[in-house]
């Protein structure tokens, strides 16, 4: 078989970020190509002219392509400027894009390098905060209480769950305890200062049409204690004992939207003084 005789092109990918982003695209379009003889380097994080002359270095006009996303215009200048001197061909992933959506938008970019990343960065938090909700949720594990951005407290079918998972996907770690008659709190609760823990409580007379819902969706014939006014009362009782010990506030659930809610809780906290993360 004949050798291929092509030289080995170095493609160069230059990012203010990452570069990942780049790099996909530069492979998608070479798949396209009957041409294997190319090697992949990837420059991250360039935000300086210096960073251009380095990367310039190892770049000749025979053998490289340099491609490349972005934002700040003096380092995109540069970098276009120093590869013309040098007859380094040079394709620019971004502007096609950024000039059509400013078009449509009717507004300029914001030119701020790494925002990608800093998007990246919230989304793993979110993640995280996620995670956290179902890691801690319900009492699986009181060692979470310390480590919680808020801890909820409250009897069954108070929206407990529904609460921390709507706050994890606003970055915010939640953990929740259930409050039962017969079951003492976690000590770890007592440890854990006031600022975070919010008590729900609910109007007892809809939580019984809300536990009759939940013992048919789960198929239980046995539930009438679960569901009767007295056992309610008992543990809207006890829940409130708990709640004062604690020092905590207290919202009321009824008649609240989960984003309702939410929102009282954070507005709680702000009023005290107590940062809870990014949801604003």
């Amino acid at each position: 078989m004949q050798e291929d005789s092509r030289e080995k092109m170095n493609i160069l990918i230059v990012s203010d970020s990452i570069g990942e982003t780049a790099e996909q695209v530069a492979k998608a379009a070479l798949s396209q190509f009957d041409y294997t003889e190319y090697e992949i380097r990837r420059h991250s994080f360039v935000s300086e002219k210096a960073q251009i002359e380095d990367m310039l270095e190892e770049a000749t006009p025979e053998d490289s392509i340099i491609m490349f996303t972005l934002v700040l215009e003096d380092v995109k200048e540069y970098l276009l400027q120093e590869a013309t001197k040098r007859r380094i061909l040079t394709i620019d992933l971004m502007s096609s894009v950024m000039e059509t959506l400013e078009k449509r938008f009717e507004m300029k970019p914001i030119g701020e390098a790494g925002l990608i990343r800093k998007l990246d960065e919230e989304y793993f938090r979110k993640i995280e905060a996620i995670e956290f909700a179902v890691k801690y949720d319900d009492g699986k594990d009181p060692r979470g209480l310390k480590k919680a951005d808020i801890v909820l407290i409250g009897i069954s079918r108070t929206s407990k769950t529904p609460l921390s998972m709507y706050l994890a996907h606003r970055n915010i770690k939640v953990a929740n305890v259930p409050l039962v008659p017969e079951v003492k709190p976690p000590k770890e609760l007592f440890d854990v200062s006031s600022q975070k823990i919010i008590g729900l409580t609910t109007d007892p007379y809809k939580l019984i049409e809300i536990r009759k819902e939940r013992i048919k969706a789960l198929g239980l014939k046995d539930g009438a204690n679960y569901a009767s006014i007295q056992r309610i009362i008992e543990e809207l009782e006890y829940a409130d004992e708990i709640m004062r010990k604690l020092s905590c506030p207290v919202i009321d659930v009824s008649a609240r939207a989960v984003e309702e809610s939410a929102s009282i809780i954070l507005e709680i906290c702000r009023e005290i003084g107590y940062n809870v993360g990014k949801l604003k």
